[in-house]
């Protein structure tokens, strides 16, 4: 059984490994119709050239340095230079508006940008060049640019080839307490904050995550999918540093739309991935199932039927002949479409339905759900076999990590992972940090296996108005688990019942188009009483599984999609409850008087 070696900093690992694997492939990107892979060797001689172009055009430890970049291999590359150079990381989204880069800009006192295209630099240039710090703008790409202003540019691979350095001359003395990067937390809602986030916050997570697959799984050649955005605390752990510390390959996904083919090209040992992309991948493969057939999809009832049992606590004898059968004819064909040799799935970022959960692990898929927050590097717990697996619990906390549950219920956390504190933001760091112990704004409990479980945010609690609570992400993930439902919010707060706002799912939109006659058009639908009726219908299933003040009474269709251009989304997919009360308060306080 491995172990992950002490390390001081993040830069530290990633040179250890990058000697370990000398030629072997490292980071892998799609070239027309081609995976092409760059070697440790080479991803090292590129990290301490640009480390040292950094410092040569005048970069002092200590300074912020922004990075706007879809995911790709330059992206690891650059955060590693950064580091590398004794800088300290801003990642942040390619969702960003000008606005948003201004505020960052500004909090952060970034001194450099780095920018991958030039459609990124658009809204980013005008923020950076009025910033007051910033200095530097790198293109990894040509940006194309005439005219930056105050702001000195360079180009990426200019940089390196300028600067030669060979990688064994490169040490980095940055300590574990020193900072690594500032994460901005997307928020749903609220400007965004600066997470400090330390090498040895990240380092902890990785050691832990490590103790996982090695403990549980077998610590071998491990590939990764590299799906979520870098900027999120959850991808830039778990599906960036993580791997290194693994001396894992890093494969970067094409895209959404190109994500089922991807992971049947690349066939990853481990996948990250957030609940909402779990649920769009389950729609999918009923529906493909649903295609096959009687026989198909009476397997896959019987094996959801069967996970069940397993779940709540065994599988009957009289089960057993129909679980051999399916482990034959069903879990086969489910292994091919993820690649056939996923070990675990690990799902993070946001609350899961336990459902969603037993549906993979009912398929022969071994599902994993994590619980973190940026503020905790970001991963506080994880499932894990030897643990036993309970979905709707988020398994015991890594190896050296305190978690504690207050009077009031909340999870409380202490360890090295906890960050230093928000960015330039004593106020809201004095009231999250208090003696050492990190204070989630989670409410939960742990089971007599040391397993957390969540119950509640405190911050989400919707309070009716006789004072009972009701978990609103709880509903909303049942609601989406409806074949005719692609989205949801609830709402209730100081009133007597539940309402929602809900996205009907497109395919099944057009489905029931198609089967009706009706006009497919979404303002046309909006009044249809039929349409209307079979989406109610599908919220009165989900109201027999709830209690009477959990039961969503009404509803009002969205204009559109919830989604992260409109805002209504962050970039880890979560709904921005503050923006769509904005948007459909009215029409939901509506709900009440007619």
């Amino acid at each position: 059984m491995r172990q992950l070696e002490h390390f001081p900093n993040l830069v530290a690992m990633f040179f250890a490994r990058a000697a370990a694997g000398g030629d072997a492939p490292f980071l892998w990107h799609k070239e027309g119709d081609a995976w092409v892979s760059q070697s440790w060797a080479d991803a090292a001689r590129q990290v301490a050239s640009l480390a040292a172009g950094l410092k040569a055009i005048g970069l002092q430890p200590g300074d912020r340095v922004m990075l706007v970049s879809e995911n790709r291999p330059e992206w690891c590359i650059s955060d590693l230079a950064i580091m590398a150079a004794g800088c300290v990381t801003v990642p942040t989204y390619i969702t960003n508006t000008e606005r948003d880069h201004t505020h960052i800009l500004e909090n952060s006192g970034a001194r450099a940008v780095i920018v991958s295209t030039a459609k990124l630099a658009r809204p980013l240039l005008p923020a950076a060049i009025r910033a007051s710090e910033a200095k530097v703008v790198i293109g990894i790409d040509d940006l194309r640019v005439m005219q930056t202003g105050t702001l000195d540019h360079y180009q990426w691979s200019k940089l390196i080839a300028d600067h030669p350095t060979d990688p064994a001359t490169i040490v980095s003395d940055a300590k574990r307490d020193d900072l690594a990067c500032i994460i901005y937390t997307s928020g749903t809602g609220g400007a965004p904050r600066g997470v400090q986030q330390h090498h040895g916050a990240i380092l902890h997570n990785v050691a832990g995550c490590c103790a996982v697959i090695s403990e549980d799984f077998g610590w071998e050649d491990e590939v990764f999918l590299s799906f979520l955005p870098l900027s999120h605390a959850y991808e830039h752990t778990g599906g960036q540093h993580f791997p290194i510390g693994l001396g894992a390959q890093i494969y970067y996904a094409e895209g959404l739309e190109k994500l089922a083919s991807n992971i049947e090209e690349v066939r990853p040992t481990i996948m990250v991935v957030v609940p909402r992309l779990f649920e769009v991948l389950r729609t999918r493969i009923v529906k493909a199932i649903e295609k096959q057939g009687k026989l198909s999809n009476y397997l896959l009832d019987r094996a959801v039927s069967i996970g069940g049992k397993k779940a709540a606590g065994g599988v009957p004898f009289y089960d057993q002949p129909m679980n051999l059968i399916v482990k034959r004819l069903l879990m086969p064909k489910i292994s091919k479409r993820f690649g056939g040799r996923i070990k675990a799935m690990v799902s993070g970022g946001a609350p899961l339905n336990p459902e969603i959960g037993i549906f993979f692990q009912s398929l022969g898929l071994t599902f994993l759900q994590g619980y973190g927050q940026t503020e905790a590097a970001p991963v506080i717990s994880c499932n894990r076999p030897s643990a036993g697996l309970k979905m709707d619990t988020v398994g015991p906390p890594l190896p050296d990590t305190e978690v504690v549950i207050a009077e009031d219920g909340e999870i409380l956390v202490r360890g090295e992972l906890v960050m230093h504190g928000y960015w330039r933001n004593p106020e809201e760091t004095a009231r999250v940090l208090k003696d050492g112990w990190l204070h989630t704004g989670d409410i939960g409990e742990i089971d007599e296996r040391g397993r957390i479980k969540i119950t509640d945010r405190k911050k989400d609690l919707i309070i009716n108005d006789k004072g009972d609570n009701v978990s609103p992400q709880k509903i909303e993930g049942m609601l989406t688990l409806q074949p005719e439902i692609g989205q949801a919010m609830i709402t209730g707060d100081r009133r007597p019942y539940m309402v929602a706002c809900i996205v009907p799912d497109q395919e099944w939109t057009q489905e029931w188009c198609a089967r009706t006659g009706a006009l497919c058009d979404p303002k046309a639908l909006i009044d249809d009483l039929d349409y209307r009726a079979a989406l109610m219908a599908a919220v009165e299933r989900v109201n027999k599984d709830l209690s009477v003040i959990e039961r969503v009474r009404r509803f009002i269709l969205a204009d559109g999609p919830f989604t992260i251009e409109n805002q209504q989304m962050t970039p880890s997919l979560k709904i921005r409850r503050h923006v769509l009360k904005e948007v459909y308060g009215e029409r939901l306080d509506a709900l009440y008087k007619s």
